[in-house]
């Protein structure tokens, strides 16, 4: 091998483990972005620890919810049609939150097993209906 085929045997084995850190450095940066959550059945196969931050989703049991007298506390049940999980939550919902409906909750387990949302989003339904005229 002469010189130029050396040269340009360094310039690609240089471009190929450029390319190959930087391929590392983004998977690794996407990884901590992904936001994926655990269903109620799911979550009671991990049996995750009680300071476990993670998202709950499912779908909210109907006649479940239970509001506070006084105060912005809710009480309602979370189903994948398999397993159910109590959440507790304390704050404003969203317009899109109904019995019957998809959710997703950030929060951790109680030591009583109840899950206490720190915030809770509900899922819209992707079939979109226009008004009729």
């Amino acid at each position: 091998m002469n010189k130029i085929h050396q040269r340009r045997l360094m310039y690609v084995m240089c471009f190929v483990i450029g390319l190959a850190i930087a391929s590392g450095l983004i998977l690794y940066a996407l990884k901590q972005n992904i936001n994926a959550f655990l269903t109620p059945s799911q979550m009671m196969a991990a049996r995750p620890p009680a300071d476990y931050h993670f998202r709950l989703g499912g779908m909210v049991k109907k006649g479940s919810v239970v509001r506070d007298k006084q105060g912005l506390g809710i009480q309602f049940t979370v189903t994948d049609f398999k397993q159910e999980v109590q959440v507790r939550y304390v704050g404003v919902l969203p317009d899109l939150f109904r019995e019957g409906k998809g959710m997703i909750a950030d929060g951790n387990l109680n030591n009583q097993g109840t899950f206490i949302a720190s915030q809770v989003l509900a899922k819209h339904d992707e079939n979109y209906m226009p008004k009729a005229n």
